[in-house]
């Protein structure tokens, strides 16, 4: 499968959204071999494209739909590209605006100020010729964009929010100007002229788009940040030197140095010097982190005072950040539930629009007050004007856009928009212990012998030599406490001639002729270990400490219990309380022994536990809970816990966990910091009260301002509602809905 993005520079409206995912899809449909999957950014005016396509075809497709359309190969230089592309427009827009505005005002004041609108003699017919031809040239000037997206979607067979503005202001023009040639065509009240309207609606919507551009430019403010965190130089060492060199000449495996207050090129590992790093850019976590010989580096991050060489160990679309922009990009492209009804009706709703506005019209014509014509002109233009669908297309994709760049300034990778509708449901938040509650960074604080004979120096050696040396082969995070308390004793770890995983449980295998086992007290069950009971009493008491206890049986026969500890997160607590204050039900669910797993419960606050579950047993116990009525988040940082991120309604990875974990994953914490948690859950909230808002005032907008357009008020009123108004209310709802979506940039969390 591979994956192609494109910028389409005149994508504006849901029509246009749903005309383009419908390409796809009816491409799909006549390929007959891999779906073709298309999904469409609006606010960024991009299509990420995923199945067996070209990027020629996909551009292609997109062309047959009606719209011009460019690769994006590189993301920095798009994003460059893109900024530049919208300020010219912004700019253009205004002066457009200006030009509009400029003639459509006078004339206006002209008409409310009592000056004549009529053409009743050759005088007039003269001058409004004159500011007829001088408004089709604005017509040209500042609506010519309008008119060739019209043109490309008649071309490609469909209408699109260009084609309601161009046959509105047209109209208006057109009526105008045979009034102009032929008054005596026309009874003496109907000879009315509505140049001011055309230019004026043109005015208010180029205007519109304007802000809009200015404020959709603060939306995406947190990807362009990501986007500007990539570095386009390094310097490289070689043997005859240091030499600047650009990003894309650099090779993995190539030595770069970092010098003070720089930033770090590509995904590395330091093979010289030390430093603090500020990775708050990525991570979200303010406190600089402290890098030597063997530490990983992301591209991106901050060196502090100190030097450093570093051997790169990623290409430039491979690093860390790479990944991140791409997944953030990848969310603000995805659909939510919510946000489907509006493209089904958007597919629909030009031609509709189109429909009602001739119907509204005529009926005016036929059976309307005097002067019907008159009538009959501001009702089509009016409903054609008003009932443009951009605020409907902008509802749920500005909305989306500005909460995955707030999650991941706060270090929250939002994998796709789904998830962030689903997680504003989220009743019960499931947590695993180890690397979750607890630092993930455990170390050994007893080892026990079954015999007093053995507590000597030398005989615990040996045990650990033996256990570190199969640990080292476990990811297992209480294996890593084994091995480093084997290394900080200097012991020589050997390969072990066999090699069992009981997943869940602990590892079997033979070292130095002799068969070891090491883990819970189920696999000691399992592998008939003797003397058990012998040390029972301090295992119970290891275990209301905190503490984990690890069996360790030589041929069979229990020789010695190591303790480990983890520490708590500092934040942990304080993480569990917010969640608890917010409503939400904590259960912590973790491999661990009963009593060890409770301690640690009781220390964060946590009443409900649920213990010494393997794998498996945790994703039942994550579908139990969705059978229950529940909708259950899940999160952990291990392999083991897996099958349960990805069982449950909203999986969270830990981003310090396995790459296992973070790939089964929803969402995913970079800093690992549980803090960000329930800010997570407030931000999915507010996000979902925030596209309801937009997806209300659409609709509303729409579902009032076509009748009123249409003149159900006449009769209670007796006015009609004015084109220029229609054009100003059209322009105003766009950036209400984009205004609206840029709260959530500001919005206080829990």
């Amino acid at each position: 499968m591979t994956s192609v993005t494109l910028y389409v520079p005149k994508m504006n409206c849901a029509s246009c959204v749903a005309k383009i995912e419908g390409a796809f899809e009816q491409l799909s449909r006549e390929g007959g071999g891999e779906k073709v999957e298309a999904r469409v950014n609006l606010a960024e005016k991009q299509v990420l494209i995923n199945g067996d396509i070209t990027a020629d075809s996909a551009m292609a497709t997109v062309a047959a739909a009606g719209y011009d359309s460019e690769q994006i190969l590189d993301a920095r230089l798009a994003s460059e590209a893109k900024v530049e592309a919208e300020n010219r427009e912004y700019h253009t827009r205004i002066i457009q605006s200006a030009l509009g505005l400029g003639l459509g005002i006078p004339m206006m004041l002209w008409g409310l100020f009592g000056g004549e609108m009529m053409v009743n003699s050759p005088d007039q017919q003269l001058i409004w010729g004159v500011m007829g031809m001088i408004t089709l040239l604005l017509l040209v000037t500042t609506g010519g964009h309008f008119y060739l997206g019209m043109w490309r979607a008649l071309k490609a067979g469909t209408a699109n929010m260009d084609t309601l503005i161009v046959l509105g202001t047209t109209s208006a023009w057109l009526y105008s100007m045979i009034v102009v040639l032929s008054p005596i065509w026309f009874p003496p009240e109907t000879r009315h002229v509505y140049f001011e309207a055309s230019v004026m609606i043109l005015g208010l919507i180029n205007l519109g788009h304007a802000l809009e551009l200015r404020a959709k430019g603060k939306t995406g403010e947190a990807v362009q940040r990501l986007i500007g965190l990539q570095s386009t130089t390094a310097v490289r060492v070689t043997d005859s030197g240091d030499e600047e060199v650009e990003i894309a000449w650099v090779k993995i495996g190539d030595h770069l140095r970092l010098k003070p207050g720089g930033r770090v090129a590509l995904d590395g590992e330091v093979v010289s010097g030390h430093s603090q790093l500020n990775e708050s850019m990525l991570t979200g976590e303010p406190v600089p982190v402290n890098k030597s010989v063997g530490d990983t580096l992301s591209a991106g991050t901050v060196n502090g005072n100190g030097s450093i060489i570093f051997r790169v160990t990623a290409g430039l679309n491979d690093t860390r950040l790479a990944k991140i922009i791409e997944l953030v990009q990848q969310a603000q492209t995805s659909k939510l539930p919510i946000g489907r009804l509006t493209d089904k009706i958007s597919a629909y709703f030009v031609p509709v629009v189109v429909l009602i506005a001739l119907v509204a019209s005529i009926t005016w014509f036929l059976a309307g007050p005097a002067p019907q014509l008159s009538h009959a002109l501001i009702v089509l233009t009016s409903v054609l004007i008003i009932a443009c669908p951009c605020a409907l297309g902008l509802a749920t994709p500005m909305s989306i856009m500005v909460s995955v760049g707030r999650a991941a300034q706060m270090g929250v990778l939002i994998k796709n928009g789904e998830a962030l509708q689903t997680a504003s449901k989220v009743s019960c938040v499931v947590l695993d212990k180890t690397g979750t509650i607890t630092l993930g960074r455990p170390s050994v604080t007893d080892i026990l012998s079954a015999s007093a004979d053995e507590d000597a120096p030398a005989s615990t050696d040996v045990l650990l030599k033996g256990v570190a040396s199969l640990e080292q082969h476990s990811e297992h995070p209480l294996a890593d406490a084994m091995v480093s308390e084997a290394k900080s004793r200097q012991l020589k770890l050997v390969e072990p001639e066999q090699f069992t995983n009981y997943q869940g449980k602990g590892i079997v295998g033979v070292v130095d002729g002799f068969e070891w086992a090491v883990g819970n007290a189920e696999l000691m069950k399992i592998r008939r270990v003797s003397k058990l009971e012998l040390l029972e009493e301090k295992v119970l008491s290891l275990a209301g400490m905190g503490k984990t206890p690890v069996f360790v049986a030589k041929e069979g026969e229990l020789k010695a219990v190591i303790a480990i500890t983890d520490p708590l997160k500092p934040d942990a607590l304080a993480a569990i309380t917010a969640l608890k204050h917010s409503g939400k039900r904590v259960i912590l669910l973790s491999g661990d022994n009963l009593k060890t797993a409770s301690a640690v419960a009781g220390q964060v606050g946590i009443e409900e536990v649920i213990a010494g579950v393997l794998p498996e047993q945790k994703q039942q116990h994550i579908i139990d809970l969705k059978s229950s009525g529940e909708t259950v988040a899940m999160v952990g940082d291990g392999i083991n816990d897996a099958p349960a991120l990805v069982s449950a309604d909203v999986g969270i990875a830990m981003g310090d966990g396995t790459q296992v974990a973070i790939e089964s994953a929803d969402l995913t914490f970079l800093s690992g910091r549980l803090s960000v948690l329930a800010d997570t859950f407030s931000l999915a909230d507010a996000s979902m009260r925030n596209i309801k808002q937009n997806l209300f005032g659409a609709f509303i907008y729409n579902s009032l301002g076509i009748p009123i357009a249409a003149g159900v008020l006449f009769p209670f009123t007796g006015m009609l509602l004015s084109p220029v108004i229609a054009g100003g209310a059209m322009a105003l709802s766009s950036l209400t809905v984009v205004t609206n979506a840029n709260r959530l940039r500001r919005q206080k969390l829990s």
